[in-house]
């Protein structure tokens, strides 16, 4: 049994996750709602909202207040089950080389709820990483992670304990099963950049930010011409607990007014591992497992954002090379 750590715990948040399918349509019917959560914070009690743009479509996490404010439309596909969003803290010994995103969490919470048969779509940001699960499932999360956490819940901004959940402690957690690789994996020619702002100095990049997010797609259209069909439009943005986290290419962060984003000590660009070839849907697991635990081994540091259809791993651009072969490798060997 491995030992409880006062220093850890699991936060449980409610979330709704939702989606616009039609790109075009979708976001034109949400672009007010979409403004109000992204800008205008104090006109809102939404806690929890994350925008994702992909080639395919629109990926939109809210919670409940923030899913108040979207309109009902047919141009959005709304998820079929209420989430909760998991975020492991650490507490005191942190060490500036531990592996930064999904990297540090893969053995202790992403490894064994795929060993347990439990979904997962995962959210990194420039601060955290977040792990939605169904809430049906979450009497299973609590029993499987209770072992190595501590577990607490956010109620009405409240930390309290989850004693009331019927959480079993002094659970044994099985031995790791190999996760072959099954889906297609692709990486996109362009670099990225992981980066916040300062919330107080939003308002001053807000024009740029809606032209980002809801004006800058024309050449992503299905059939339409590139140089370089391999450059993917990907643009991620999240307002979390009054935190930002932004997600872009490097051509889109020079677009920003210098000492306006946030940048590591090194200026570290990452490249893109795209994972799925078909949409890859919401009921199968382990695939998050799949992609993280290798380079959990390797330690190599990965964000790792899911949306509607795909799911993408971001990992240091001098890394990429040897990343797409491990995965490779590991997708063949089994």
């Amino acid at each position: 049994m491995g030992p409880k750590k006062p220093h850890s715990a699991a936060l449980v948040s409610r979330a709704q996750l939702e989606s616009g399918e039609y790109r075009e349509r979708g976001i034109q019917v949400c672009t007010h709602g979409l403004i109000k959560l992204a800008f205008l914070a104090s006109k809102t009690r939404c806690k929890f909202f994350s925008l994702t743009e992909t080639p395919e479509d629109y990926t939109i996490i809210v919670d409940e207040e923030g899913f108040k404010e979207l309109p009902q439309s047919e141009h959005i596909s709304v998820a079929d089950a209420t989430w909760l969003a998991l975020n492991v803290v650490s507490g005191g010994g942190a060490s500036n080389s531990q592996p930064i995103g999904v990297t540090k969490i893969a053995k202790s919470v992403i490894a064994p709820l795929a060993d347990h048969n439990i979904s997962v779509f995962m959210l990194s940001t420039y601060q955290t990483d977040f792990i939605l699960v169904r809430e049906r499932d979450l009497p299973m999360v609590m029993h499987t992670l209770s072992s190595e956490f501590t577990l607490l819940r956010v109620v009405n901004g409240e930390t309290v304990a989850t004693h009331d959940l019927g959480v079993t402690n002094g659970f044994v957690k099985p031995k790791l099963a190999p996760r072959p690789i099954i889906h297609p994996l692709s990486s996109p020619s362009n670099m990225f950049c992981v980066t916040s702002l300062d919330p107080d100095t939003l308002p001053s990049v807000a024009t740029l930010l809606m032209d980002v997010m809801f004006y800058s797609g024309g050449s992503k259209e299905a059939g339409a011409s590139s140089e370089d069909s391999s450059h993917i439009r990907f643009f991620s943005f999240s307002l979390i607990e009054g935190y930002i986290s932004l997600v872009m290419d490097e051509q889109t962060t020079q677009r920003f007014p210098n000492n306006v984003l946030f940048t590591s000590a090194s200026g570290e660009l990452w490249k893109m591992v795209r994972i799925g070839g078909q949409p890859l849907g919401f009921d199968e697991c382990g695939i998050v497992a799949q992609i993280s635990e290798p380079l959990a081994t390797a330690d190599i540091p990965a964000y790792y954002i899911s949306t509607f259809k795909f799911d993408h791993a971001l990992v240091p651009e001098e890394n990429i090379q040897s990343v797409i072969g491990a995965l490779r490798t590991k997708s063949t060997a089994e």
